[in-house]
């Protein structure tokens, strides 16, 4: 799991600032999983999953001997 400390600030002052971070989160992301945690009605945590993707190419191995 991966998370940035930068939190930027919210473009709109209307718009809560775990909405400008979830945006952020996503934004930076290619391949993964954004996950809030709710408690009590409030966004208490962002989780940030990232998977790092290889090419497709088989393994070329040396023939048996």
């Amino acid at each position: 799991m991966t998370s940035d400390s930068a939190a930027p600030a919210p473009s709109d002052p209307a718009e809560p600032e775990w909405l400008a971070l979830v945006l952020s989160q996503v934004r930076g992301l290619r391949y993964g999983v954004v996950q809030l945690v709710v408690h009590d009605g409030r966004v208490t945590q962002i989780e940030r999953t990232e998977k790092v993707r290889l090419d497709n190419e088989p393994v070329r191995r040396p023939p048996p001997r």
